[in-house]
């Protein structure tokens, strides 16, 4: 190698400090060949350290809008640094970033030098937020629900009640209808609010292989569908268990893709698809493990004034639907402080379960 690696990383930054970045780090030699990459870097890239070493940087990072190599070169040669602002990167497996890029010449006792350069992924800044904006939005709605749904069960109460009494005062049988009217309601009401209010018992944690949640999801929809829907799958054998409690999983990832079916109709083709994390984060907490459940279908898409509000109760992109599905799923995965997201386009929308991997007690 033409400089020594080991050297330089203790120069500027210590190695425990550019494990645990979030952002990329990547440290080239004087002729552009990768000598280090964090652990933010090989998610970054979808790429191990020793895939990518001494690969030239050209080789991995590509950017359609200017010639990056070009000018690592010229910050090696010249011994300036730069930073370019929401560069356009497109990784080996075909996915589009924005990236802030700060370069910064480096140079040891020995006269070798090198680069090091900083790429911060604006897109995970906008999913972060995104994220946050989520949590606190089904918190408000959580919070909104139980205050009202404390208002109204106490009247229904009432008037459950009183229907109740004055059903045995009536003298003629046939009056009772109007009655059985007022309680049947009644109790419709209590039902309709207590499905908002979402699950009203804590998980129960075990060790829970999340492809067999998935298969027994599989094997509920196609029964209820009579074998019509398309159903496929794609795993990560990888995925180690997680703790959580299957049941409620089951329920969650069950109303997401019942929703999928009704989006994508009897030919319309779904796909349960599973990865691995690493170093993701949720919201603000920061998970060395986390595995990611997509559940995607071909339908006509959700409309973007929806899209937003999927997971508000009451809020719906389908005709008759009620709109508590979804709000449901999220309080259920919340409980295991995971999140759900969507995206949607027309032809293709996918929502994504995202599950921390480590102890929930830790």
């Amino acid at each position: 190698m033409g400089m020594n690696a080991d050297n330089l990383m203790h120069k500027t930054l210590s190695p425990w400090i550019l494990e645990n970045l979030n952002i990329t780090v990547l440290l080239f030699d004087e002729h552009l060949r990768l000598q280090y990459i964090n652990p933010a870097g090989e998610v970054m890239f979808a790429a191990s350290a020793r895939n990518l070493a001494d690969q030239q940087a050209g080789d991995f990072i590509h950017c359609p809008e200017r010639d990056l190599s070009a000018a690592f070169k010229q910050a090696v040669d010249m011994g300036s640094p730069f930073t370019e602002r929401e560069v356009t990167l497109y990784t080996l497996d075909g996915r589009e970033i924005t990236v802030d890029c700060t370069v910064m010449p480096l140079s040891n006792a020995e006269h070798d030098s090198g680069i090091l350069v900083e790429f911060q992924q604006l897109d995970r800044k906008l999913r972060i937020s995104r994220e946050e904006q989520l949590i606190s939005q089904h918190h408000a709605a959580r919070d909104l629900i139980r205050s009202l749904a404390h208002e109204i069960k106490n009247p229904l109460g009432g008037l459950r009640g009183a229907a109740q009494l004055l059903e045995h005062e009536l003298p003629e049988p046939a009056l009772k209808e109007y009655t059985q009217v007022i309680i049947n309601e009644a109790d419709r009401l209590q039902t309709l609010v207590d499905r908002m209010l979402g699950p009203n018992k804590l998980p129960q944690y075990r060790q829970v292989n999340i492809h067999q949640v998935l298969d027994r999801v599989r094997s509920l929809v196609q029964a209820e569908s009579a074998g019509r829907v398309k159903l496929a799958v794609d795993y990560d054998p990888s995925i180690p268990e997680l703790l959580g409690d299957a049941d409620q999983l089951i329920q969650a990832v069950l109303n997401i893709v019942r929703n999928a079916v009704r989006a994508a109709g009897d030919e319309g083709r779904i796909i349960l698809r599973t990865r691995i994390q690493r170093q993701f984060t949720i919201g603000n907490s920061r998970h060395k493990l986390v595995a990611q459940i997509e559940i995607e279908n071909n339908g006509p898409g959700i409309a973007p004034d929806i899209l937003n509000k999927i997971f508000y109760p009451m809020v719906s992109d389908s005709k008759g639907g009620m709109g508590l599905g979804l709000t449901i799923a999220q309080s259920l995965i919340n409980q295991h402080r995971g999140l759900i997201e969507c995206r949607s386009k027309p032809g293709e929308t996918v929502f994504t379960v995202l599950l921390p991997l480590e102890n929930l007690n830790g």
